[in-house]
This record gives structure tokens, sequence and C-alpha cells, in this order.
């Protein structure tokens, strides 16, 4: 059994948590320490569990509470050795851990797959959390799905997953031009269509929840996302990630 939750979902920060009865992991860690805590022990998630953080690049909606979290709870920070020296100085964990492209990272019971993106980052990664035979994956601040992203969310039971963008509110919208052709871009973010497409075509018969992620405040709603999931909800339970407070906490197994 294992239990997930969006800490928190969007350009304003993230951090998403996988634990079981007695380890846990979080994703990202894109708000502040005091946050992450609070949020956590809202949901009553214990974070004298959290073994280990795996970033999955730079950008300081990702990384900014890692630092001080890493200090505070003495624990591991993981990322690539590329997303480190891309990384604002102040923002850089004091003694990270780097992984390779294709490396499997054990921590604890879990397994770790870092999986390699398309986004406007030195080098960045979405990851797969294996623990016996459950597959949870994190797949946000995706430009395009490569096929390696595809194969691994293949595998999950549960996802959270990009759905950053309505195609008619981007292009609309208030975004100078060269913004909305950076979030459209291969290197930007999914849309709900594209999103649409991963689950529709690329999800396997065990996928049990799927939270929609990184949800844009001003290109999309998480009505619209939803909506545009609608002929999915027969095959898995769909939620959202809320922007500016933790998910409900999820069992999976």
């Amino acid at each position: 059994m294992l239990e997930i939750c969006a800490i928190a979902s969007g350009s304003n920060g993230n951090c998403y948590y996988i634990g079981n009865e007695t380890s846990a992991i979080l994703i990202d860690a894109g708000i502040s320490t005091k946050q992450i805590l609070l949020r956590m022990q809202e949901r009553g998630l214990d974070a004298s569990k959290v073994k280990a953080v795996f970033i999955t690049h730079e950008h300081s909606d990702h990384l900014r509470g890692a630092r001080v979290f890493g200090k505070r709870l003495q624990v591991p920070i993981y990322m690539s050795a590329k997303t480190f020296d891309g990384a604002y100085k102040n923002l850089r964990p004091y003694s990270p851990r780097f992984f390779n492209h294709e490396e499997n990272i054990p921590i604890d019971d879990f397994t770790v797959y870092p999986v390699s993106k398309s986004h406007d980052a030195a080098d960045p990664y979405s990851f797969r959390i294996k623990y016996n035979n459950l597959n949870i994956g994190v797949f946000t601040d995706i430009g395009e799905a490569c096929e390696q992203v595809k194969d691994h969310i293949s595998y999950c039971h549960a996802l959270f997953l990009e759905s950053n963008y309505d195609e008619k509110m981007l292009w609309e919208g208030a975004y100078p031009y060269f913004l909305k052709q950076r979030v459209a871009s291969n290197v930007g973010h999914l849309s709900n269509d594209q999103a649409f497409e991963l689950l529709d075509q690329h999800t396997n018969g065990n996928l049990e929840c799927v939270f929609l992620s990184h949800i844009s405040k001003d290109n999309n709603t998480p009505g619209k996302a939803l909506a545009r999931m609608e002929s999915l909800k027969t095959r898995f339970d769909l939620k959202i990630a809320p922007r500016y407070e933790a998910s409900e906490v999820v069992k999976i197994g």
C-alpha cells in the first residue's frame, strides 16, 4: 500500500509525496520548508519518514525549499550535476547526491527511475517510483512526450501528470506572443489535449488514479482540465492537484 499526495502543484511551487508505512520520497521541493512541513502535517503525513528528495530541474518552483529541507531534516537531495550547475547558487543544496541518466536509485524499499524529458532546463527529469509491484509517476514540465516518457507512464498505477494549459485560453490570452510560443513549444508544457492523448493511449489497465497537475493559473482552469478528460473517468479516478494547498491523500494498491 502506498499513500500519495500533491503537497504543491503549479508555477508557484511543486512538491509531490509518495510513501509507505515506514518511508517516503518527495519529488521536488519548490515551496518553503515551512510550508512543506505545515501541509504535510495538515494531511497527517509524517515528515520524519522522508528518506530523500529528488529534484526534476533547477527552476525555482521545483527547487526553492530543497536546500533548507535537506539541512533541517538531514535528508539527501538528489539531482543531476547539470541541474546543480544550472541552479542559482543560493538555491543549491549543500551536499547534493548526483545521479546519471538511466541510473536506478534504491531508497529503502523504493526504486527511483529518473526519466529524461523535454523541457527548457539544463538536464530535466521526471521520475517513476517503484515499491513492490506498484509504480507511481511524477510527470510535469514536459514540452512533448518522448518514447521514454510514454514507456515509463505505461507501468504506472498512479500518476501526477501535467495538464498545464488549454489551447484556446493560451492563444487568446494575455501572455506576450514569445511566452505563448515557449509554453506551447516542445520544451514547454503539456496541454490538456496532450495529457489526454498520453492517458488515452499510453497507460495500462492497472492505472488507478491520476492527479492533473501543474495547471496554469492564467491559461487553464481545473474545470477545463477535468472536462477534457471526461471520457476517461470510467477507466481511473481523476483528481486535481491544487495550487495553494495540499491535495487529499490517496491510497494506492
